[in-house]
């Protein structure tokens, strides 16, 4: 058995997907979104995902993911509007990527905790 076979924890599974983001190119997101979002540590313990040029953060590493934590949406007048898919709130409208990813991480669900590895119904 190679190191490569060997089955991974949540811990590695997180790792992992943030290593992917974190090399993706500004084709697919603006490369300064998921380096603030790394910058903080209840954040970086998240499951990190892209779609449109958005980062999104599930609480656990399978589909269905949750929609509980933040997410930043640029404005293309400049800054960011962020919100909670779950229940539809808008947390705020700021000007910068590093303040999106502060009110993200002052917003994250009660009980937050390093992503699990499952689906929702596994938290």
């Amino acid at each position: 058995m190679t190191n490569n076979d060997l089955p991974q924890n949540s811990a590695d599974i997180v790792a992992e997907a943030w290593e992917y983001v974190l090399s993706y190119g500004p084709e697919r997101i603006d490369p300064i979104v998921p380096r603030t979002a790394y910058g903080h540590p209840s954040l970086r313990e998240l499951f990190p995902m892209v779609s449109h040029g958005v980062l999104y953060l599930s609480r656990c590493t399978r589909y269905p993911w949750t929609h509980d934590v933040g997410t930043a949406f640029p404005q293309a007048v400049g800054g960011y509007r962020v919100r909670r898919e779950s229940d539809n709130t808008l947390i705020g409208e700021v000007d910068s990527v590093e303040e999106a990813y502060e009110l993200i991480a002052a917003h994250l669900p009660e009980g937050c905790g390093p992503a699990v590895d499952g689906t929702p119904d596994d938290l």
